[in-house]
């Protein structure tokens, strides 16, 4: 099990406390940036207003808050954590151009939403996020176990490899899991997301991404 810095030792306390684990944690690879592709990654996860709910039709907004959160209950128990919680995935999701379901399958596979999960390989919180990213893009303030930084950073991460992949999501989250070349990890992700979809069409925001199996 990984050894846990000072500042977080209660966080980590919390996680083993809970008996959970990751299902399947991410493994990001540390990759060098360019100067350019850092200073964008570090301006995408300052601050910014307070999360909300991007949809077109506040009915339908409202609607999937409602549904979303009557799944959600079987993996967090309290109301408003499950509020914030999906506030924060549906605002942080539509900033980074991602799909708000497919970062609710991430977050499944990942740490079964957990916000104190840590894996063997060190990822933290709800999207698994591997501690580098703070050195690379964060500040000495960043707290991974934090839930709307977490979901910042995974979701910035997550566009990130998508721009190197050229959009191909199968590829992305293969990166993101480190994983890359193989369909396990993107195959259980998307089997997560689509059961997060709503049976009717909502309002959330579904870019055109390519979704890709991995060639043997």
């Amino acid at each position: 099990m990984s050894r846990c810095p000072h500042r977080w030792i209660a966080p980590c306390l919390a996680w083993l406390m809970t008996g959970a684990a990751p299902v399947m944690a991410a493994t990001q690879t540390y990759e060098p940036l360019a100067a350019s592709v850092q200073t964008a990654l570090s301006a995408a996860v300052v601050g910014a207003p307070a999360p909300a709910l991007r949809f077109d039709d506040p009915a339908s907004g409202y609607r999937w808050l409602l549904e979303m959160s009557s799944r959600l209950a079987r993996s967090v128990s309290d109301l408003q954590t499950r509020v914030d919680l999906l506030k924060m995935v549906h605002y942080e999701a539509t900033r980074a151009g991602l799909d708000a379901h497919l970062v609710l399958g991430i977050i499944e596979v990942e740490s079964a939403f957990n916000r104190y999960a840590v894996s063997r390989a060190g990822a933290r919180g709800l999207m698994q996020v591997m501690p580098f990213w703070v050195d690379l893009i964060g500040t000495p303030s960043t707290n991974l176990f934090q839930m709307r930084t977490n979901l910042r950073f995974g979701c910035t991460i997550l566009r990130h490899y998508l721009e190197i992949e050229g959009g191909n999501l199968t590829r992305a989250l293969g990166r993101y899991n480190g994983s890359l070349g193989r369909n396990e990890y993107p195959d259980r992700v998307l089997a997560a997301s689509r059961r997060w979809q709503l049976a009717e069409n909502d309002s959330s925001p579904r870019p055109g991404l390519s979704v890709n199996r991995a060639q043997p």
